[in-house]
């Protein structure tokens, strides 16, 4: 197994640009979600706005790990509550049965100790999660690009999303055959897969103590191939609502070490670090007990909090250009829309904040 390589500041390329390129992307986010909210009232979020579950568990931490992966709050049989909310891409409340998107995985835990992020809170850290091995565009700048043209489809009839994923779903099937499928037609054209049934990733990398490292989330072995009927609105929230009812869900948190600074780049968020430089390794149990995870209080609570890579500490800081837009400009959009929706902008003092 490749040696990881040490984390130091000088890994990252910053180009002086940046806040600015920072600030036209939230601002073309802002636009897109007016156009896509039309009418339904200020305070909502401008991604991944609709809610399949708002949960609440625990991660707990292997025991016997190994020096490289027992870094930051990773400390072996350490235990901590966590909130985390389970959502779908778009910028609006969609359809299940019509647009089948990427699905998000964010995850608050809480009592972490260490110094956080300048402008962060002590006491929580949150991972940020995609079901996709990497992002859909290298950079800033390509990410610019690429929320643009999302967000001018906005104010598209559902009816023609439709459409549209139906038809970047069949492409991608074709594609995959051959080893290549894309992530831009995944992002609209996801499998129907049962949402318990995928796995997650932090897409970009972040600091891993004195290492780095891309973090993921695999579902339990029971979880795999959950059978899943996409013949409702409220398909993906449905069949995760009855899973969770009865068995709860669990994941394995698996870390991806930096060993290989040409194959696996820091500023190239499109690029999937290779498993044969690098595999997954086991760092901690995410489990969520059987519970009532969209009821309307349940659900009210958790969206009217922030999840974002700015909540952090510093030796889990993240890394790269998407990874520092994402520190820029999730700030700047949360504080907007909790302020405007009139909720807390602090951090909760545990999960008993969130309704059970």
């Amino acid at each position: 197994m490749n040696r990881p390589l040490p984390y130091h500041p000088g890994i990252e390329t910053i180009d002086p640009g940046e806040p600015a390129l920072f600030d036209r992307i939230a601002d073309v986010m802002r636009a897109g979600g007016r156009a896509a909210r039309d009418g339904a009232g200020p305070g909502g979020r401008l991604s991944h706005v609709a809610t399949i579950a708002a949960l609440k568990g625990a991660v707990t931490i292997l025991p016997d790990l190994a020096p490289e992966l027992a870094q930051g709050l990773f400390v072996p049989g350490r235990v901590y509550p966590v909130v985390a909310r389970l959502s779908h891409l778009p910028g609006e409340d969609l359809d299940d049965r019509g647009v089948s998107s990427h699905r998000g995985l964010s995850i608050k835990l809480f009592g972490v100790e260490g110094a956080p992020l300048a402008g962060h809170e002590s006491g929580t850290q949150d991972f940020v999660l995609e079901n996709a091995p990497a992002f859909n565009v290298a950079t800033p700048a390509h990410f610019l690009v690429a929320i643009s043209t999302v967000e001018t489809a906005a104010p598209m009839p559902q009816a023609l999303k439709a459409t549209v994923s139906a038809a970047a779903r069949g492409v991608n099937r074709a594609l995959g055959t051959v080893g290549l499928a894309s992530a831009n037609l995944d992002i609209l054209g996801h499998p129907r897969r049962h949402p318990l049934s995928e796995p997650f990733h932090s897409q970009a990398p972040l600091r891993w103590g004195n290492y780095v490292a891309k973090l993921a989330a695999f579902p339990a072995g029971d979880q795999t191939d959950l059978p899943f009927d996409a013949d409702a609105p409220d398909a993906l929230r449905d069949a995760t609502a009855a899973r969770i009812a009865t068995h709860g869900a669990t994941f394995t948190l698996a870390a991806q070490l930096w060993t290989d600074a040409d194959a696996m780049p820091i500023e190239d968020a499109g690029t999937a670090w290779p498993e044969a430089l690098s595999p997954h390794r086991p760092v901690a149990l995410l489990r969520f007990p059987p519970q009532a995870c969209a009821t309307a209080a349940r659900i009210a609570g958790v969206d009217a909090l922030s999840f974002s890579p700015a909540h952090a500490l510093e030796t889990h800081r993240p890394l790269g250009g998407i990874m520092r837009s994402r520190l820029a400009v999730y700030t700047t959009l949360a504080r907007d829309r909790r302020g405007t929706a009139g909720v807390p902008t602090t951090e909760p003092a545990g999960p008993d904040a969130i309704a059970d």
